[in-house]
């Protein structure tokens, strides 16, 4: 199997769930059945938040491209980056090294057209909105994106998940989060911040939802089998 390059740390459990998530998703008998990653697990990264809302933090992206070469040379064959808002720098790290960018939003703007939902509820980051991460993507795949009118309930759970709160105290939070854009005319919830992947069992009953570190789960285990 080829090993596939994470460039992890934003944040430390979203990688965690990732790599939780290749596990779970191999039928193996033994160790050597298993997906082999390497794992660049960099808390230090630049704060995307600073950097695309507030507007005074260090640019992201030389890290991240350093963190891609450095995977490349650990001996990894593709690279892929779980973190939405992080997306914003994808050229800098795909343009870093000569190996496969598996893009998640490419990725997931590809799942969420298959299901033949078109207004789709974004459980994002409001600096994922800022920098109209998902914005090129969702125009070519015909996708238009819900967001919350008030965007300070969403991002006051995605800070409590980085500080460490347990799900059981945030669970609600989102499930109103979710209710909200269900109000505004969303048909489909896209779990579009690996923090609240966390969440997830949380989200309302008979909603159809995807997660974009779902769709990268898969590319992962494609790739690398």
């Amino acid at each position: 199997m080829k090993p596939v390059g994470v460039l992890g740390g934003m944040g430390p459990e979203a990688t965690i769930l990732l790599m939780q998530k290749v596990l779970n998703a191999v039928s193996a008998q033994d160790d050597a059945d298993h997906i082999p990653l390497i794992v660049h697990q960099n808390p230090q990264v630049p704060s995307r938040i600073a950097a695309l809302i507030e507007g005074t933090g260090d640019d992201p992206g030389p890290t991240l491209a350093r963190m891609a070469r450095e995977l490349e040379h650990a001996g990894a064959k593709a690279l892929a980056m779980p973190c939405n808002t992080a997306h914003h720098y994808a050229k800098q790290v795909a343009a870093a090294t000569d190996l496969p960018f598996l893009n998640m939003l490419d990725l997931t703007a590809l799942a969420l057209a298959r299901t033949g939902a078109r207004n789709i509820g974004m459980l994002a980051s409001p600096a994922t909105r800022l920098a109209g991460v998902f914005d090129k993507v969702f125009a070519c795949h015909g996708l238009r994106p819900v967001w919350a009118d008030d965007e300070s309930g969403i991002f006051t759970i995605i800070k409590a998940v980085k500080a460490g709160q347990r799900a059981d105290q945030l669970g609600n939070l989102l499930t109103i989060e979710a209710q909200g854009l269900m109000r505004q005319g969303a048909e489909h919830l896209l779990i579009a911040c690996t923090e609240l992947s966390l969440l997830t069992g949380y989200l309302p009953d008979g909603m159809p939802w995807t997660d974009s570190l779902d769709c990268l789960t898969d590319a992962i285990v494609d790739f690398a089998t």
